[in-house]
């Protein structure tokens, strides 16, 4: 994690672009099917850093979705007013016995819906804690290195 610190500590931009693209990057790093080309295309179109966009997306793709992969059945589900153990079970049910064909009986209003909902709660939440938390570490970087001098 100190490393991950530094390493945007050293970006050369301001404090808020620098932000931004790392929570883009967490945002784009949770939600799944998305990672770093979509972090990169959000940060150039947002004019925001890309390389801490990068850094964010790499640091939260693929094993941070896997995990938050419950999570984001409860939330949806709460939003939605779905039972998240059923939900659940579906989930569990049409993966043990996935085949091509089943993607066409799913019914998105049951199972895909309210996992996508709470994905994006999740990601939008995390990446706005995590712009916060980056934009809070870099002005106090910078008000410390004004008091050295």
């Amino acid at each position: 994690m100190k490393t991950i610190v530094s390493a945007i500590c050293k970006i050369n931009d301001s404090s808020q672009k620098i932000a931004l693209g790392f929570g883009l990057g967490v945002l784009s790093g949770i939600f799944p099917g998305t990672g770093p080309l979509v972090a990169v295309s959000l940060s150039f179109l947002l004019r925001a850093n890309y390389v801490s966009a990068l850094l964010g997306s790499l640091l939260t793709n693929t094993w941070l979705s896997i995990v938050t992969f419950l999570l984001a059945i409860k939330v949806g589900a709460a939003i939605m007013g779905v039972n998240w153990q059923n939900a659940q079970r579906e989930w569990e049910l049409f993966l043990s016995h996935f085949q091509w064909t089943s993607l066409i009986k799913v019914s998105v209003l049951r199972l895909v819906l309210p996992v996508l909902v709470g994905y994006l709660v999740i990601a939008l939440f995390a990446a706005v804690l995590s712009y916060l938390t980056v934009l809070v570490i870099l002005r106090l970087r910078k008000k410390k290195a004004a008091f050295k001098v």
